[in-house]
């Protein structure tokens, strides 16, 4: 009954999927609805197959565009999430200044972008950033901030130091919490270089997806936003396996037996 109860819930998402796409083909050829208005999935297969090279040209520029933006992302945020983390006065001069940052719409710094560094790879590396650090500012920072006093406690009363407590046991408690953050910073990185892309670049898919809007391929068009998804959804189970190995301590087994 497990193993059938497992096998279910791992061919859920693919069946789902399936059937989303069925049930929108079927509108779609039954209402007679016109690709330049919303296409079925055979027109997007079409579509991907027809313009398979160009696609994966500007789908290979997003996906470094954004693991670039990324990967700064996630070194500033863990640089940032460990000092307002570990310093209530840290904590209490950034955060302010840092929720007011993220309130701002990350689309309207793509022109000031531009003016600094004219069209093309670093605004959308910048925006990627820009869009994503800071989840990993706060999950990391929120596990620090979850450490216990009584256990702060007992080590300063063994004799360790601030950074000792803080490089033995703080940063190892915040790894889930990171790792979490992870996961939610790579598909807000696809965003922000999309959002640059479609607005000051000649190059990746949200540039394709402009060009084809504008002569109402919307065919390509879904092929670009199904691609968009599909490299989101490959990172974001990348990082849930790299969590799934390297913090599976903090993680209860819901199969485990009481």
């Amino acid at each position: 009954m497990a193993i059938k109860t497992s096998t279910a819930i791992k061919a859920a998402p693919w069946l789902l999927t399936v059937a989303i796409f069925l049930v929108w083909e079927i509108i779609c050829s039954g209402l007679k609805i016109p690709d330049y208005l919303m296409p079925a999935p055979s027109a997007i297969w079409a579509s991907g197959l027809e313009y398979g090279g160009p696609i994966m040209m500007h789908a290979l520029q997003t996906l470094w565009t954004t693991l670039a933006g990324f990967a700064l992302a996630v070194v500033v945020g863990m640089l940032l999430g460990l000092a307002v983390g570990a310093s209530p006065l840290i904590y209490k001069a950034t955060y302010p200044l840092l929720v007011g940052f993220n309130s701002i719409p990350k689309v309207a710094f793509v022109p000031v972008l531009v003016v600094w560094f004219g069209i093309g790879t670093i605004p959308a590396i910048l925006t990627a950033f820009l869009i994503s650090f800071f989840p990993v500012v706060v999950n990391v920072a929120t596990g620090l901030a979850t450490l216990e006093p009584e256990l702060e406690d007992v080590l300063r009363s063994l004799g360790a130091r601030r950074w000792q407590i803080l490089v033995k046991v703080g940063i190892p408690r915040s790894l889930p919490f990171f790792f979490a953050s992870l996961k939610v910073a790579i598909t807000l990185a696809f965003v922000g270089s999309v959002i640059s892309e479609t607005v000051a670049s000649n190059l990746g898919i949200g540039y394709l997806m402009m060009s084809a809007s504008s002569s109402m391929n919307m065919p390509l068009v879904f092929a670009g936003l199904i691609v968009i998804g599909v490299m989101g959804v490959v990172m974001y189970e990348l990082f849930a396996l790299a969590e799934k190995r390297l913090t599976g301590w903090a993680h209860r087994n819901p199969n485990a037996p009481g």
